[in-house]
C-alpha cells in the first residue's frame, strides 16, 4: 500500500486492484469512504475507495465473477513523482493476454493527489479484434448522514432501473434524496455531478472525461445486512456516485486503439 502526504491532502493506494481506499484533504473528513469490514485478502475486492470495474459490469451470464478482474489483481507500480508544487502522481500498469473473456490489452492507471484528486484509466488494445467492454470507477463517498445528503446534475437523464427489472425511466429530481435501496444506471451524462451533504457542510464534485455513464448506488438496511464485507449501519455514512461507461454506453474499442476515463473528484464548504 502507497501513502501519500501532500501540502492539501493525504491518500492510500493499493497495488491490489489499483485501489485508492482514501483521499483527505487535511482540513476535511475523509472523502472516500472504506467498510471497517472491507476484505484484505488475495481474489478478494476491497469495500470502498474506488474500485476498478473492468471488462464488464455487474455479472453477465456468460462471464465469470462480479466487474470483472481488475479489482481483484494486483497491479505493477511504473512510475512516482513528485511535481514542483508538491503534488504527487503514480503510475500503475496490468497486462492481459489474449483470452476468450477479455482480447489482449495493457491497461494503466493514473492517479494525482493535490488539493483534489484525480484517477485516469487508460485502456490499449493489444489484440486483431474488435475489443467491447465496460469500464466505471466505483466511487465510494463519504457522507455525514445519508438522510442529509443529494445527488444532484442528473434531473431530465434516462436511467435503468436495476431494481425494477431495469426498466428505464427518467430522472424527475433536481436533488435525489436517498432514502431506500437504489441502484441505476444514468446515460448520456458527460458533465459534472455533486454531492451536497448538509450534515459535513460539504459539497462534492464529479468531473469526468470519457465517461457517458453515472451509477448511483446505496444498499440501504436490508442488502447491507446482506453483504458480508459491509458493516449492517454503514449504509449511512456512503453512497456511490461512479463513472464510466457502462450497458447500453459500452465502449467498442477497434484492434490497437486506446480509451480513456478520466475522473477528478474535488470539494468545497458548502454555503
Amino acid at each position: 500500500m502507497l501513502e501519500i502526504t501532500t501540502p492539501w491532502s493525504s491518500a492510500e493506494i493499493y497495488l491490489h486492484g489499483a485501489q485508492v481506499t482514501h483521499f483527505k484533504k487535511h482540513d476535511e473528513p475523509p472523502l472516500l469512504f472504506l467498510s471497517q469490514c472491507s476484505c484484505f485478502a488475495t481474489g478478494q475486492p476491497i469495500r470502498g475507495g474506488i474500485p476498478i470495474i473492468f471488462p464488464w459490469f455487474g455479472k453477465p451470464a456468460d462471464r465469470p465473477g462480479q466487474h470483472g478482474f481488475a479489482r481483484i489483481t494486483d497491479w505493477e507500480l511504473k512510475e512516482m513523482a513528485m511535481a514542483p508544487d508538491g503534488a504527487v502522481s503514480v503510475r500503475l500498469r496490468m497486462e492481459r493476454v489474449d483470452s476468450p473473456e477479455c482480447p489482449a490489452c495493457a491497461l494503466e492507471y493514473r492517479v494525482t493527489v493535490d488539493a483534489a484528486l484525480t484517477v485516469e484509466l487508460i485502456v490499449m488494445s493489444r489484440s486483431g479484434r474488435e475489443f467491447v467492454f465496460e469500464n466505471c470507477l466505483h466511487t465510494y463517498f463519504t457522507v455525514g448522514d445519508i438522510g442529509a445528503a443529494t445527488v444532484v446534475g442528473l434531473k431530465g437523464v434516462d436511467y435503468l432501473d436495476q431494481l425494477a427489472g431495469f426498466a428505464r425511466k427518467t430522472e424527475t429530481r433536481g436533488s435525489i434524496r436517498i432514502s431506500s435501496e437504489v441502484d441505476r444506471i444514468y446515460f448520456d451524462t458527460p458533465h459534472p455531478v455533486e454531492i451536497r451533504d448538509e450534515s459535513l457542510r460539504r459539497a462534492v464534485r464529479v468531473e469526468k472525461e470519457g465517461s457517458a455513464s453515472t451509477v448511483v448506488w446505496n444498499p440501504w438496511i436490508a442488502k447491507s445486512k446482506a453483504i458480508q464485507d459491509f458493516g449492517d449501519e454503514e449504509y449511512q455514512q456512503m453512497v456511490c456516485v461512479e463513472s464510466g461507461n457502462v450497458a447500453a454506453n459500452k465502449i467498442k474499442l477497434a484492434p490497437n486503439q486506446t480509451s480513456r476515463l478520466k475522473v477528478k473528484l474535488s470539494s468545497e464548504r458548502l454555503t
